[in-house]
């Protein structure tokens, strides 16, 4: 098989080596259940352990806090049913962008508002103001959007929120209110200090940072109440039922010390591609439109072109050994448009006249100019 230009990484990354080599002992040599009392068992038990503090420490946590789940999307659905459960009669608040993991979830509530989103996808923080009130327990908003890249003001409303709970504890209302945040695409590129974030539950997904997929942490903080989805033996500070996947928990630990150490020169070595990506772009289709603006992750090009069929594109690209995507690969078996690029302001055309590039730590020069040739020869001739 000819070499293949892979620009989807927001979909899935490879397993590191330092990842796979943290993990390979714990399938044949290190197999224990970590629950179990012989000195095997508690020596996998202490690894377990040691690689829930290497999180915690990643994110400025306690150890306690850190839960271990089968990826992103179990994370989301036990921080937003886990509160909305414990509360019933409660609202919560979500962005128009969120990945369908939370969308999807809050759906099964009967109290739920949604937020409108800019051009750019950024959410709208007057209308969030509006939005929260007195029977509000959760606010999620995703930290960076796993379709355009547009990285939200966390900080800002995370501020806003400590105000309101203030004003609640003033007025006698004893109800929580909770912030969640899905940072998934975040860490290899931004802060993920929960402390300076100053968010309650955060979602992280080891597939997306160079570990295994159906690996993942949701941190909790240590005064957040939520119900658990599994019941079980009270793994998990009883919030994840079921023997521990060790590998896993291992494997993610590494992949998110690694990719946190790579974060800053690669965001520069990034930033600098996406620019030569964008400006290569812009000049080859000169009414070519970028969905989203300034305040988006380093590896995100997303592109709508008049004209362009985006499957077509897709797959002809595929041929010519590039790999890119029409749009967030957890919805391809939806036939109807992007709802985050319906969100933005798009219309049901020009959703399906976008491609989605995400780069990774694979990406050269040499792959952007091949791809935008590429994109010539299918589009232009």
């Amino acid at each position: 098989m000819k070499h293949m230009i892979y620009l989807d990484h927001a979909a899935a990354t490879p397993v590191s080596d330092a990842v796979l080599a943290a993990m390979r002992p714990y399938f044949q040599d290190h197999f224990y259940n970590p629950s179990a009392t012989y000195l095997a068992a508690r020596s996998v038990r202490k690894d377990l352990e040691k690689a829930r503090e290497s999180v915690a420490m990643q994110l400025g946590a306690r150890p306690s806090e850190i839960v271990f789940t089968a990826g992103g999307t179990e994370a989301d659905n036990l921080a937003i049913s886990g509160v909305m459960e414990r509360y019933p009669g409660a609202n919560a608040v979500v962005s128009a962008i969120e990945h369908d993991a939370v969308l999807q979830s809050v759906e099964r509530y009967n109290h739920v508002a949604v937020v409108p989103v800019s051009p750019d996808g950024e959410v709208s923080l007057l209308a969030l103001k509006k939005t929260v009130d007195d029977k509000t327990v959760l606010v999620s908003v995703l930290y960076a959007n796993n379709e355009v890249g547009t990285v939200q003001p966390i900080k800002t409303i995370s501020r806003y929120l400590h105000e309101v709970r203030q004003n609640r504890k003033k007025s006698g209302n004893p109800l929580p209110l909770y912030f969640h945040t899905d940072a998934s695409q975040a860490p290899n590129y931004l802060d993920v200090h929960v402390s300076r974030l100053g968010v309650d539950m955060m979602t992280l997904n080891g597939g997306k940072i160079y570990g295994p997929k159906q690996s993942g942490v949701l941190y909790v903080h240590s005064g957040v109440q939520i119900d658990p989805l599994i019941h079980g033996g009270g793994q998990e500070r009883g919030l994840r039922s079921g023997t521990e996947n060790v590998p896993a928990a291992i494997g993610f630990a590494t992949a998110l010390a690694e990719t946190q150490k790579l974060r800053d020169s690669e965001s520069v070595r990034l930033r600098e591609l996406q620019q030569l990506m964008i400006n290569e772009l812009r000049a080859s289709f000169p009414d070519a439109k970028f969905n989203s603006g300034k305040h988006r992750l380093p590896n995100f090009v997303h592109i709508t072109v008049p004209g362009w069929d985006n499957e077509r594109i897709v797959m002809e690209l595929d041929e010519r050994g590039v790999q890119c995507a029409v749009g967030s690969a957890c919805g391809v078996s939806d036939d109807e448009p992007s709802h985050v690029l319906r969100a933005m302001g798009l219309s049901r055309q020009e959703a399906q006249e976008s491609v989605r590039f995400t780069l990774g730590r694979s990406t050269t020069k040499k792959a952007i100019e091949t791809t935008i040739a590429a994109l010539k020869e299918i589009t232009l001739h």
